[in-house]
């Protein structure tokens, strides 16, 4: 059996970045860095790595959903109606289509993410 087809990415903590720079839809004048490993043919998913310096910044998920694994660092999401989960290392999330809401990065943060575009 061949496993040719197959793709793997290991250690995700040491993936090369870009450098960081300034996040446009922070709060609190983050910054940040991120890069695609993996695109679907039709570009409708993908998956990478995405760090953060911390602070706070808004979100949206009008077109798509979003898969999160926390790699390192620490994070609290808050729902528009205040409710708030605490995530850290080897913590994972699901932000479906349509969640709307605030990260706020209490410790650098670094993440593999997967986003499915409708």
């Amino acid at each position: 059996m061949s496993l040719a087809d197959l793709l793997t990415y290991e250690n995700l903590g040491n993936v090369e970045l870009p450098p960081l720079a300034p996040k446009a839809t922070s709060l609190d004048g983050q910054s940040e860095s991120a890069v695609v490993l993996w695109e679907s043919h039709d570009s409708k998913v993908q998956m990478g790595v995405w760090e953060c310096t911390p602070g706070r910044f808004d979100t949206q998920h009008k077109d798509n959903s979003e898969i999160c694994h926390i790699i390192e660092g620490e994070v609290e999401l808050l729902r528009n109606d205040g409710e708030a989960c605490r995530l850290g290392p080897g913590d994972a999330l699901v932000l479906p289509r349509g969640w709307t809401g605030q990260w706020n990065v209490i410790k650098h943060v670094r993440k593999m993410w997967v986003v499915q575009y409708d």
